[in-house]
């Protein structure tokens, strides 16, 4: 077992190490890079944003009528620019704002200190925020893990009861109505129950039960740490209920089908047999091997929930956690948050994968990948 995990480590880093070049690639390709964004800035500001260049503030100009901070013949030189939008910006400028912003290196060198400065968590500073990326991560990480552990937890705690029991009950009456609710579960995303759960509960047409923003109230800092808990929680009703909604009903139908195909197996007639009781045969025998995939399965699905799920909850609730930041630094360009965070995310899922091919093995240890590999 250890040759197979020095195997996946190793494996880790080629992975990884793609994963990066095709969207660094990809980045590059998409306009409105950072310089077009700053150079958007000054065209839209004048002359205080251009004087932050030129070092000039409102200085006169060498000619009659030229624009404040443009040296003479620059809209024709702007104009030649690659970028969109810098017509009539002095090239001198330009220049500035790609050193700034590390532009004035070729493509290839760009990625490659990127990645050196990677390997040892250097993830730099962001272009637009005049903070360190790790300072901004640590910062919105409390509500992005709120989010995931609670729904994940939650999801889980629902789904498989629910799933054993419709697995129990396949046929039967309830197993028709629960699977229409995880029918409608499925096909509604959660930010359209969000929504609804606003509308209901936080004061948009009905009743003002629960809050609509933060994870705690504004006077967190006078209340106990029994207060404080209990108001933490009722933020939290909202948010995760609407991703909890939107989210059990694809383990539910996992549970039950894995339950189902080991309840049609040969080792459990042979136990009924025997005269076993049901229910020693459904959690002695059945349940230790279909819970393998829903349990094994917890890792990556907490990363989804925790990374991928909660952006646009995080907005419509107006919690500032890591889906806002992703979503920002992508809508502004801002290169050290986009790539920083894929970068650490991308290397944590990889981790949870492996650490849930070591969850198969201690659920069940007759499972072994280096054999299997071999």
């Amino acid at each position: 077992m250890l040759a197979y995990i020095l195997k996946r480590l190793l494996l880790i880093v080629p992975t990884l190490f793609a994963i990066m070049v095709i969207n660094f690639s990809v980045v590059q390709l998409a306009p409105g890079g950072p310089v077009e964004q700053m150079i958007a800035q000054i065209q839209g500001t004048g002359v205080d944003a251009t004087a932050r260049f030129t070092g000039g503030g409102q200085g006169e100009t060498k000619e009659t009528g030229s624009r404040p901070g443009t040296a003479k013949g620059a809209g024709d030189a702007g104009g030649n620019s690659s970028y969109r939008g810098a017509r009539g910006l002095d090239p001198e400028i330009i220049k500035e704002i790609e050193t700034m912003f590390g532009f004035d290196k070729p493509l290839h060198e760009r990625f490659l200190m990127m990645m050196r400065n990677y390997l040892v968590f250097d993830f730099g500073d962001s272009f637009f925020k005049d903070r360190s990326v790790v300072e901004l991560v640590i910062e919105k990480m409390p509500v992005s893990i709120s989010l995931g552990i609670w729904t994940t937890l939650l999801v889980y705690m629902i789904s498989i009861p629910l799933g054993v029991a419709k697995a129990v009950r396949d046929g039967q009456r309830f197993d028709v109505w629960t699977s229409a609710v995880v029918i409608i579960g499925n096909a509604i995303p959660s930010f359209l129950f969000a929504i609804l759960l606003v509308v209901l509960f936080a004061g948009g047409s009905f009743w003002q039960i629960f809050p609509l923003r933060g994870l705690v109230s504004s006077n967190w800092q006078d209340m106990t740490w029994i207060e404080l808990t209990l108001d933490y929680l009722w933020h939290m009703v909202l948010p995760v209920s609407a991703m909890v909604i939107g989210g059990f009903a694809s383990l539910t139908m996992l549970t039950k089908n894995s339950f189902m195909e080991e309840i049609n197996k040969q080792y459990v007639a042979t136990a009924k047999a025997k005269g076993l009781a049901p229910r020693r045969v459904l959690y002695g025998h059945v349940f230790r091997n279909a819970m393998l995939i829903v349990i094994a399965g917890f890792p990556s699905a907490f990363i989804g929930v925790l990374f991928t799920g909660s952006m646009l909850i995080e907005i419509i609730f107006s919690l500032d956690g890591l889906g806002l930041l992703g979503f920002e630094a992508v809508i502004g360009r801002d290169y050290p948050i986009m790539f920083a965070t894929l970068y650490f995310f991308t290397l944590f899922g990889l981790l949870m994968g492996l650490i849930g091919d070591l969850m198969y093995v201690a659920i069940d240890p007759r499972i072994d990948f280096e054999s299997r590999e071999g």
